[in-house]
């Protein structure tokens, strides 16, 4: 049964008009009564109707692009690709469509508020970015809210995220973990066998399916995977930087470090270098992602490029149905080992 206005009021004990006004903004309402009638539309799940144009369709003309930093190059290529993919037949001014980028800074909460506030706005379509959070509690949540979406006519893509089995999304997930491996793999042709590693926040997916693909490569070639050579951090450069610091103090004896992405990369060759050792002559340096920066870094940075901009794009077309769908709803993203100067085999 639809939830209605009045049953919010009468869950948080206020009147509809005081309902309308915390959920508007209009008028000023007590933050304590600000705060019952919010509980309220949470524990109901109620819907606000979107502006008045999108209630004589099943959507708005609205598309949301959730990103975890906007600011980081990985996140900004696809949400650039998308945008340029969601213009087009369907929208009724122009045939154009309102892309909003949705910046999550990571957190669960404000990942689960945007989808919300574009549930309430009938979004046409809603694209997810990069990494899920490994978190049983919001995976449930999340995972609910996807279906209220696709039940409700919104057309939901998660792009470099893994599937979501069961809630009507369509997925393009990174193959991470081949990357990682062939990365490491990489290194260990080269005659490595004492490798660090940086490691991004251990409760995000992409995490682990990289460094699960680091731990393939090791264990094929029977490498120990000393607990010592890995460390766990954000993913940008100051965190290489630190990360670095740490592994080299834990074992000086490191001949190649193996970072989570390309920012961390750099953090990592700033730290070797400030600790007087050369790239790749005394210590190798790999990153992941092959962002715009990384071929003009010196050395340039060994990676595996993820195809953003490309598999941005395709996103952008499926949640504007102007591709189809791939079978069984998800496809896989291959990455592409570009070696470059920063890797090199180990002195003696």
């Amino acid at each position: 049964m639809t939830v209605t206005l009045a049953d919010v009021a009468a869950r948080a004990q206020v009147s509809p008009a005081t309902v309308s006004r915390v959920l508007n903004g209009n008028y000023p309402v007590a933050a304590t009564t600000r705060e019952r009638v919010l509980k309220a539309v949470d524990e109901l799940d109620y819907v606000l109707n979107g502006p008045a144009s999108a209630l004589a369709a099943a959507t708005s003309d609205l598309v949301g692009i959730l990103v975890n930093d906007i600011a980081d190059p990985f996140f900004g290529i696809m949400a650039s690709a998308i945008q340029a993919e969601i213009g087009g037949p369907g929208g009724r001014a122009g045939g154009e469509r309102l892309a909003v980028v949705c910046n999550t800074g990571g957190s669960p909460e404000r990942e689960l508020t945007y989808l919300t506030l574009l549930q309430r706005q009938r979004a046409a379509a809603v694209v997810l970015t990069g990494g899920a959070i490994e978190d049983a509690p919001h995976k449930a949540a999340m995972d609910a809210k996807l279906r209220k979406l696709a039940d409700a006519g919104t057309r939901v893509v998660l792009c470099g995220r893994p599937q979501a089995p069961e809630t009507g999304a369509i997925a393009l997930t990174f193959d991470n973990r081949g990357g990682g491996r062939e990365l490491t793999e990489h290194l260990i042709g080269l005659g490595h066998r004492r490798l660090g590693y940086i490691a991004g926040p251990q409760e995000r997916t992409t995490t682990r399916h990289r460094l699960e693909g680091h731990r393939d490569a090791l264990a094929a070639h029977g490498i120990e995977d000393d607990p010592r050579w890995t460390v766990h951090g954000r993913y940008d450069r100051r965190s290489g930087y630190e990360a670095t610091l740490e592994l080299l103090r834990r074992d000086p004896s490191l001949t190649a470090v193996v970072a989570a992405n390309d920012s961390v990369a750099l953090g990592a060759c700033a730290a070797l270098r400030d600790s007087g050792l050369r790239i790749p002559d005394e210590v190798s340096v790999a990153g992941f992602d092959d962002l715009p920066f990384s071929i003009d870094v010196v050395p340039a940075l060994t990676t595996v490029r993820l195809p953003l901009a490309e598999a941005g794009a395709r996103a952008g077309r499926i949640a504007m149905g102007r591709e189809e769908e791939p079978p069984g709803g998800i496809a896989s993203v291959r990455g592409e080992l570009m070696v470059r100067g920063s890797t090199a085999g180990p002195r003696g």
